[in-house]
């Protein structure tokens, strides 16, 4: 794991057999709100969405649903009561974020705290103990929950989620967390108490921190700091919450940028292209919408050996394998169409979809994989919390506002002769000039000068052409002189 610390931003990068397996930024200016507790205060009650708008101090008001307030959850997940009759404007409300700002969505709500620590999650309003479904053995589940039961204090009423991180924890490993999450909730409820909402009251911690917490396992060998202070004080924090980790830390030196000797730079540019290609030959094109994500496969170079179908297969076996380190690289979450090349054979069908879902079992991320629909195409969900990679470092195109594509200047141009005789008939200037971008200003005097000549005639007006160096291909004025 390679952890690159400037005062902007922390980027944290996973290499596997020399390739980055995923890829996470967070902005100093711009930091994640998941996991933020809040007293935020309600804005506004829509009781035919059955949700709610909270201002929680952020720029847009967030979200708040009614399966979303636990207090008055029935146990099979519905709503006790109709949100009107459990939240009013103006009333004050604990909550936290689940889901960041995204798009033009608010932040999601959820009053079901959920505090995560080390190898525990702590649950103060449930006093329910569950499991990670990642830890299969029953045997060893049940151990885990017995040890953790015997830990807990016999006035404690909340409950705990034992993480994957816990299989095979020691008692102290446990009995660390049971108090450090305790006393964390403790320090919020009072910070509560008489807070003017709205109010943040715990932030979760940094993504340095996050990723020594939740993804130094027993498969990460080293984690390289390139910051002298960041790896103090993140040599401090795995001290104190856990010394299993702090012999895994290095504090990097060399003159190389960090990023830069482990060829990661490269790969966070063509984790934003569109393009992937496979070793094979064959390529995927990753299209992310607002509502969804498509992965189009394709063979483009790779021939193959034997016979067109084995060529589909490999292909197919090959981008499989791609798509899951792809959703991991991109942070790509919602729906996700995968469009593999046609297979007539339903043994390749049912290898490749067994070969894609090995491949997303090592994703942290919660996924579910439907099989190959009637148009031969698997449908998947991944659990979004946070911003895509492309969301984080990018914006749309200010030139095709995000579409891909630009209009032809020749389009443009036509453009130009209709709002010209709409605007001779609608006033009467002396003249009308022009502006636009180099590339159609050329096209109206060069190719289209015949058409520029007439239509002046036709109006019985002078037209006059002037380049705007600033201006895109699609933007132009006409000014009245």
């Amino acid at each position: 794991m390679l952890v690159n610390i400037t005062p902007q931003e922390t980027r944290v990068a996973v290499i596997q057999a020399g390739a980055v397996q995923e890829l996470l930024v967070e902005r100093a200016a711009n930091r994640g709100l998941v996991g933020n507790i809040y007293m935020g205060r309600v804005a506004r009650v829509l009781p035919g969405m059955q949700s709610a708008f909270v201002e929680v101090g952020l720029e847009r008001a967030a979200f708040l649903h009614v399966a979303d307030i636990w207090e008055q959850r029935k146990p099979n997940g519905e709503a006790a009561k109709p949100i009107e009759k459990v939240l009013a404007e103006g009333q004050p409300v604990l909550v936290q974020v689940v889901k960041d700002p995204i798009g033009t969505k608010g932040a999601r709500l959820s009053t079901q705290v959920s505090i995560a620590g080390r190898v525990l999650v702590y649950l103060p309003q449930d006093p329910h103990i569950g499991i990670s479904q990642k830890i299969e053995d029953e045997s060893g589940r049940q151990a885990l929950r017995e040890k953790l039961k015997a830990l807990l204090p016999a006035e404690e009423k909340g409950g705990f989620i034992i993480r994957t991180l816990a299989e095979g924890a020691a008692e102290d490993e446990l009995r660390t967390d049971v108090k450090y999450l305790c006393h964390l909730w403790a320090d919020i409820r009072e910070r509560s108490l008489g807070a003017q909402a709205p109010k943040l009251l715990y932030q979760d911690l940094s993504l340095a921190q996050r990723v020594l917490r939740d993804m130094v396992t027993g498969d990460i060998s080293a984690v390289k700091v390139d910051s002298r202070e960041n790896f103090q004080n993140l040599a401090a924090f795995a001290e104190s919450y856990m010394p299993e980790v702090r012999g895994r830390l290095e504090h990097y030196t060399g003159e190389r940028p960090l990023f830069e000797l482990y060829n990661v730079e490269p790969e966070i540019e063509k984790a934003l292209s569109r393009r992937v290609d496979l070793k094979s030959g064959g390529t995927l094109f990753i299209d992310q919408t607002e509502a969804l994500t498509t992965i189009d496969v394709n063979t483009g170079g790779f021939v193959g050996s034997r016979n067109f179908d084995d060529t589909v297969f490999k292909t197919n076996l090959e981008a499989a394998q791609a798509i899951a380190r792809q959703l991991r690289l991109r942070n790509l979450g919602g729906i996700i169409i995968a469009d593999f090349i046609d297979m007539e054979s339903e043994e390749h069908r049912a290898a490749v979809l067994a070969e894609l879902k090995k491949a997303l079992s090592r994703d942290r991320t919660r996924m579910t994989v439907n099989g190959f629909t009637q148009l031969g195409l698997v449908e998947m969900t991944r659990k979004r919390t946070r911003e895509s990679l492309a969301h984080v470092l990018c914006e749309p195109c200010p030139t095709c506002g995000g579409r891909g594509e630009v209009k032809t200047a020749r389009t443009v141009c036509y453009e130009i002769l209709r709002e010209i005789l709409r605007e001779a008939r609608a006033f009467d200037a002396r003249e009308f000039r022009v502006l636009g971008a180099q590339s159609v200003i050329d096209l109206l005097q060069e190719e289209e000068s015949g058409s520029i000549a007439m239509l002046s005639d036709f109006i019985g007006k002078p037209i006059s052409l002037q380049v705007e160096p600033g201006y895109t291909q699609e933007q132009f004025d006409i000014v009245l002189m």
